[in-house]
C-alpha cells in the first residue's frame, strides 16, 4: 500500500510539473525577463517547493533531520543527473554547450553553499552547535549567502545584458489570469504533494528498516525532483536550454538554502547538529558533479566525447550511482 501511495503522490507532482515549463516561458515573454532568470528564480522556487515542504515536514513533524538533509542533497544530485540525461537525449551535440556561460555563476554559488554546510557538519558541534535561540548560526549564514549570491548575479547580469533578438511572441493569446493562475495552482499541488511525500518517506523507512539518509537521498529526492525533470525535458523539447539549466542550478542553490527554513521550524536545536556524517559523502559527490557541469558550460565542446554522451555526463551519472550504493550499503 505504501508503494501505491508513493506512485499516486509522484503522479500529482508530475502532473503539476508539466505546466511549469510552458507557463514559465510565458511569464518570461510577458515580463521581458530572460529564460535563465525565470528558471533560476521563479521556476526554481516552485520546483524546489516539494523539497522545502518535505524537509520541513520530515524534521518538524516526523522528527527526522537526516531525512530532511538527505532529501535536500539527494535532490541536488538527482537534479544534476537530469542534466546528464538531457545530454544523452540531445542529438545535436553536448547540451551544456548550448547554454549561456552566465549559468556558471549559480553553479559556483551552489558549490559555496554546499561547502559551508558540509564543512560545518565535518567540524561538528563546535560549529553546528552555535545558535541564536534554536536556529543554528551556520543555517543563517547559508541563507544570507544565498540571498547575497542572487543579488550579485542579478547585478552582474544587468551589467552584461545581451541584446535581445527578434523572437516571435508565442503567448499573446493567453490572458494574464490564465498564465499566473495556472502557475499558482501548480505550485499549490506541488506543496501538497511535498507534505504527503515526507510522511510516505518515513513510512518506507520504518516499514523496511532503511536508514533515513538513504530514504531521503533516494526515494524522497527522486519524488521531489520530478518537477525539475519534467520542466527540463519540456524546456529541451521547446529549445529553451537556459530555462532548463537555470532551473536545475537555481533549485540546487535553494535546496541548500532550505536548511535555514527547516531549521526555523525544527525547534529541538540547530538542524545541522543533529544530522549524520554520512551526508558528507553526498555533499562531496555534489561538488564534483557541479564542477563537471561548470567544465561543460565553460569549454563548450563541439561534439560528445563518446558519441552518445559527453564525458561530464558520464561522470555525473557514475557519481550518482556510486553514492546511492554507498548510502544503501553503508
Amino acid at each position: 500500500m505504501v508503494w501505491l501511495k508513493l506512485v499516486v503522490c509522484c503522479a500529482i507532482i508530475l502532473f503539476a510539473g508539466t505546466k511549469l515549463a510552458r507557463y514559465g516561458d510565458a511569464i518570461s515573454e510577458r515580463t521581458g525577463l530572460g529564460r535563465m532568470w525565470i528558471g533560476l528564480v521563479l521556476i526554481a522556487l516552485v520546483t524546489s517547493m516539494p523539497e522545502m515542504v518535505t524537509g520541513v515536514s520530515s524534521a518538524a513533524l516526523v522528527g527526522e533531520p537526516d531525512l530532511a538533509l538527505g532529501n535536500f542533497w539527494g535532490s541536488c544530485m538527482f537534479n544534476l543527473a537530469i542534466l546528464a540525461l538531457l545530454d544523452i537525449m540531445h542529438r545535436g551535440g553536448p547540451v551544456l554547450s548550448l547554454a549561456s556561460n552566465r549559468n556558471i555563476l549559480p553553479a559556483i554559488m551552489g558549490i559555496v553553499l554546499i561547502t559551508v554546510a558540509g564543512s560545518s557538519v565535518l567540524i561538528g558541534d563546535g560549529v553546528t552547535g552555535i545558535s541564536l535561540g534554536w536556529i543554528g548560526v551556520v543555517s543563517i549564514v547559508i541563507f544570507a549567502l544565498y540571498l547575497l549570491g542572487i543579488r550579485q548575479m542579478f547585478v552582474f547580469d544587468q551589467k552584461h545584458q545581451q541584446p535581445a533578438g527578434e523572437e516571435p511572441r508565442l503567448y499573446d493569446h493567453l490572458s494574464g489570469l490564465k498564465i499566473y493562475g495556472t502557475f499558482a495552482l501548480a505550485a499549490l499541488a506541488i506543496v501538497g504533494g511535498g507534505i504527503w511525500l515526507s510522511l510516505i518517506g518515513d513510512e518506507i523507512s520504518v516499514t523496511y528498516n532503511l536508514s533515513a539518509s538513504f530514504v531521503g537521498s533516494l526515494f524522497l529526492a527522486i519524488g521531489t525532483s520530478l518537477p525539475e525533470l519534467v520542466v527540463a525535458l519540456t524546456a529541451l523539447r521547446m529549445g529553451c536550454v537556459d530555462l532548463a539549466v537555470g532551473d536545475i542550478l537555481g533549485a540546487n542553490m535553494l535546496n541548500t538554502a532550505n536548511i535555514f527554513i527547516t531549521d526555523v521550524f525544527y525547534s529541538k536545536g540547530p538542524l545541522l547538529a543533529e544530522v549524520s556524517s554520512k551526508n558528507l559523502v553526498t555533499a562531496a559527490a555534489m561538488v564534483i558533479m557541479t564542477l563537471a557541469v561548470i567544465a561543460g558550460l565553460r569549454f563548450k565542446a563541439g561534439r560528445k566525447t563518446f558519441g552518445f554522451a559527453s564525458w561530464n555526463a558520464l561522470v555525473i551519472i557514475g557519481l550518482y550511482i556510486a553514492t546511492s550504493f554507498y548510502l544503501f550499503y553503508f
